[in-house]
């Protein structure tokens, strides 16, 4: 058994998936982008570090958006830099609890975050994928918990970088977690057909592990969510879609 979503580390499942996919199809964490900034900020490295604010208060910048955007609700550059601000605040540590569950404030300013992001994405055809991967972090089973948000944000990483074996192995596992059984065979097909000669059987078995294991949950906890839900991922020749 190769990742137990049923078990007492089930909320580090998506960690360890990532990492496996990583050191499976040969892409060092450093191909994901570590580093400060939204320059070139990766999954991993969303996921792994909370370097964020650092003790600064972002309070003042915020407020600031948020006053523009009362005056313009409709400034795309302005969603996007509240987003980015917000990312930043949520990264303190005095919102996360020591088991890394996030604290009543934390829950907050997460949902402030995924709130901004929602608007900013619904005013723009190309978000910026720095910032959709630092998205991942916030919508993942180490934020708010939020697979089928997660799926969303997946989907326009692979759109906007359509030759990465990883990224839809990313999609793939989280689609499965969201019970989007469709999509994720679709996306687990197109990880496969990508990756490296000598590991696409390893990564076909893995991914085929993470759906059934979702699926075992899903039986188990009686969750909502109905297999082989539709989605489409739209990349610029290639389009995943699920019936």
């Amino acid at each position: 058994m190769l990742f137990d979503l049923r078990g007492r580390g089930r909320r580090r499942t998506v960690r360890v998936i990532y990492i496996g996919l990583a050191v499976l199809i040969g892409v060092g964490l450093v191909g994901f982008g570590v580093g400060g900034g939204f320059g070139g900020g990766g999954i991993v490295s969303s996921l792994n570090s909370r370097e964020g604010s650092g003790g600064v208060d972002y309070s003042k910048q915020i407020s600031n958006y948020r006053k523009a955007l009362a005056q313009n609700p409709k400034d795309t550059k302005t969603w996007e830099q509240l987003t980015k601000t917000l990312t930043l605040q949520a990264g303190g540590e005095a919102y996360k609890n020591s088991n890394g569950t996030l604290t009543p404030a934390g829950k907050k300013v997460y949902n402030e975050v995924a709130e901004a992001w929602n608007h900013y994405v619904a005013l723009t055809s190309k978000p910026n994928l720095a910032l959709a991967k630092v998205m991942v972090r916030i919508f993942d089973e180490e934020g708010l918990n939020q697979p089928a948000s997660t799926v969303e944000v997946l989907q326009t990483i692979v759109a906007g970088e359509p030759n990465n074996a990883s990224y839809y192995g990313f999609l793939a596992a989280y689609a499965y977690l969201a019970h989007k059984d469709s999509l994720g065979d679709l996306a687990a097909k197109k990880a496969v057909a990508l990756a490296p000669t000598g590991q696409r059987t390893h990564l076909k078995i893995q991914l085929a592990e993470v759906k059934k294991q979702a699926n075992a949950k899903k039986g188990a906890t009686g969750a909502t969510g109905t297999t082989g839900t539709s989605g489409t991922a739209t990349t610029g020749s290639t389009s995943l879609t699920g019936p």
